[in-house]
């Protein structure tokens, strides 16, 4: 090691030792005779200074070097002068008096600054990535996630599972998402395909009697980017043997309590963690990742706004619609611009137009009176039934009702994300809770509008509930389904399921999807020849690590948790990807580029 310590491990123990470092420049100051120079590494900053009485030539060599510069020096640890100690670094009560220095490596000027948090265009930063991960906020993020990725490993060890890799390279299949494909140099006109996940090949190692397993995995969806969506991720995928539901869902609660103990001791955790079916988490929160880090539920208003002469409530209940609000506490002062802006946040999700209920007056509901209540809808509605709504809504004066009327998923999305954002105008969210919940019980198909076809609504090896395996063919949006997910915060965390390991049922779960059997055999037969010699039941579950590091980190993208991320078009702007490749490469392949 061209060191002996690292910058962040000296403190006041080692006085009057001689230590050599070795790191980056984090600041120069040059205080005339004295220069002093905060040196960086991985594990922090230590101060060094250069005395031209101790040795001149060091002296003059401090005074070449700017920020980022890559420095070696040798010197002694002392205290550092009562009163100019930093007790916010654990080596701010020592510093290191030079006499021996050398310049390692010079550094341009950086595109942006280093050693502060400032706002750089994330491009900038994308392109730049080796220099963003030097700042002190991405680094603590790479070293939060090699800490929760070994604690995985070692809980999951320590409850025998066997960590096994699986192949990059593999078939093309259905699986959800576009694959990305590889050509083949051997087989012209023929395609690997980069794993969407390991799901086939987790399944097969059951088959193969490994009982427990799981690997740190990566996949690759080509798919729109987002904040917390990249072309490629990485998951926690595990699978397991003679298991049913109950069994994955205590280990998970298991592992990510204590995950948060030990990485994240400050963070608090409910347990244990609440479990909603799908369809109460539809209804409650409009979406199937609820943030329940505050209550404000969505409540079903279509019987009362029934009883009403209001012509918007009339009218979409007459076309099968719903009508649904939630209570903003405390906003019944909310101005027209304010009411506007919230207007215009749920026609941006497909719906019509909000419709407000400003409660004013004091006391309770029970004293409430027309007059007290500003509303478009007031007029055509009694007092009773506004009284109705506030109960229903469990709204009192002084509150604020935000209805939504229109198609049942429409009003659910629409109020569902504007539940989320008044959660996050109001402040109800406590960044140190992380509210971990089960979604259970969801269905297994549901429609497509795009294909006017029933598709899966996880994946098609998910075992339907025994009770429902009649009615598949009949009634299939009535199949429920031995699938669950982990939700935290608003996002989904993980998705799992108990596997079909019967080779007769998977076939008609294929058929029914409109695989015909040639078909199936083509995509999936050595998948379901597997079946034939023994498949155990078996189900697993995939939490996504980028997911789980943007929450844990705080962070609001996953690009900010992961070393080299794509940008939010999908292009790595550091090494310029994708490109065009040479003709002699495709040529190679047997490839020929069309604009057709």
């Amino acid at each position: 090691m061209l060191k002996t310590h690292y910058c962040g491990e000296l403190n006041k123990s080692l006085q009057g030792k001689q230590v050599t470092l070795a790191g980056w420049v984090d600041r120069r100051r040059d205080h005339g005779e004295l220069i002093f120079i905060d040196l960086r590494d991985r594990t922090g900053i230590a101060q060094v200074v250069f005395n031209p009485q101790i040795s001149k030539q060091c002296h003059e060599i401090a005074g070449q070097v700017r920020n980022e510069f890559v420095l070696k020096v040798t010197g002694e640890v002392a205290l550092r002068p009562s009163g100019t100690e930093n007790l916010k670094l654990p080596s701010g009560e020592i510093e290191v008096i030079v006499r021996e220095v050398e310049i390692l490596n010079a550094s341009k000027t950086p595109p942006f600054y280093i050693n502060e948090d400032s706002e750089v265009d994330e491009n900038v930063r994308l392109k730049y990535r080796y220099l963003d991960l030097r700042r002190q906020r991405m680094l603590n993020n790479i070293i939060l996630r090699d800490k929760v990725v070994q604690f995985f490993r070692d809980f999951l060890h320590k409850k025998g599972f066997l960590e096994i890799e699986t192949p990059i390279l593999i078939k093309s299949t259905p699986e959800g998402a576009r694959d990305y494909l590889v050509p083949s140099r051997l087989y012209p006109g023929s395609f690997y395909a980069l794993p969407q996940s390991p799901q086939q090949l987790k399944q097969l190692l059951m088959i193969a009697g490994m009982e427990k397993y799981f690997q740190i995995a990566k996949c690759f969806r080509d798919e729109d980017s987002r904040a917390d969506r990249q072309p490629e991720h990485t998951q926690l995928d595990i699978e397991m043997s003679f298991v049913e539901e109950e069994d994955i869902l205590k280990l998970m609660e298991e592992l990510f309590t204590k995950m948060v103990e030990t990485v994240k001791p400050e963070k608090r955790v409910i347990t244990p963690f609440p479990r909603l079916s799908y369809k109460e988490a539809m209804e409650d929160y409009g979406s199937d990742k609820p943030d329940l880090r505050f209550e404000m539920k969505m409540h079903d208003l279509t019987d009362i706004a029934g009883k009403t002469q209001f012509a918007v409530f009339q009218k979409v209940i007459a076309d099968g619609g719903s009508v649904k609000g939630v209570c903003a506490g405390g906003c019944a002062n909310y101005t027209r611009t304010q009411l506007e802006e919230l207007n215009k946040f749920v026609q941006s999700y497909g719906a019509g137009g909000l419709l407000t209920f400003a409660l004013g007056g004091g006391g309770d509901i029970e004293h409430l009176t027309l007059d007290m209540v500003k509303s478009v809808a007031a007029k055509y509605m009694t007092l009773e039934q506004i009284q109705e709504i506030a109960r229903r809504c469990g709204a009192k004066p002084g509150d604020l009702i935000l209805a939504v009327a229109g198609k049942t998923k429409v009003v659910n999305k629409a109020l569902g994300e504007l539940r989320k954002e008044m959660g996050t105008r109001l402040g109800l969210a406590d960044p140190n809770l992380l509210a971990f919940a089960f979604i259970l019980n969801f269905p297994l198909f549901a429609w497509s509008e795009e294909n006017k076809k029933w598709e899966p609504e996880h994946h098609p090896f998910v075992e339907p509930w025994d009770e429902d395996k009649p009615i598949l063919e009949k009634d299939p949006g009535k199949v429920r389904a031995h699938c669950y997910d982990i939700v935290c915060n608003g996002y989904e965390l993980a998705s799992g399921s108990i596997r079909i390991h019967n080779p007769e049922l998977q076939r008609r779960i294929f058929r029914f999807l409109g695989y015909k059997d040639e078909e199936v055999q083509e995509k999936f037969g050595g998948f379901l020849d597997a079946f034939e010699y023994g498949a155990p039941p078996h189900g697993g579950i995939a939490p996504g690590i980028d997911r789980i590091m943007m929450i844990l980190s705080g962070s609001p993208t996953i690009r900010d948790v992961m070393a080299f991320p794509k940008n939010q078009n999908a292009v790595d702007m550091m090494l310029e990807a994708p490109s065009p490749v040479r003709k002699e490469q495709l040529k190679e392949l047997h490839i020929r580029l069309s604009d057709d």
